[in-house]
């Protein structure tokens, strides 16, 4: 079995983001509380560390758009979820993060 990781001793590669999935609210406007089971997977989360990025053919590294700190919203099923600590985070590709939010 795979021990958890520190966040800091994850650091991306390339193009790659490591991001904190942020949960949901639990209840709705209406004060109804939603059970786990009719959760959505979170699309929201907190970029934690970045790549240095993509590397281009004549061997150039084009730099981030995102940086530690951001919010961003990222595709429903995008990335692959990495233990970090007791915590599941995501490792997605910069092309995957559609906003960044303010």
């Amino acid at each position: 079995m795979a021990k958890p990781v520190s966040p800091s001793g994850i650091k991306p590669l390339f193009d790659n983001v490591l991001v904190k999935p942020l949960e949901e609210e639990t209840t709705t406007p209406s004060g109804i509380v939603l059970p786990d089971t009719a959760k959505e997977k979170p699309q929201v989360g907190e970029v934690m560390a970045v790549g240095p990025g993509q590397r281009t053919a004549d061997g150039k590294i084009l730099p981030m758009n995102v940086k530690k700190g951001q919010k961003v919203l990222y595709k429903k099923w995008g990335g692959n979820e990495v233990k970090v600590a007791t915590e599941e985070w995501m490792i997605i590709e910069e092309k995957d993060i559609m906003a960044v939010l303010e």
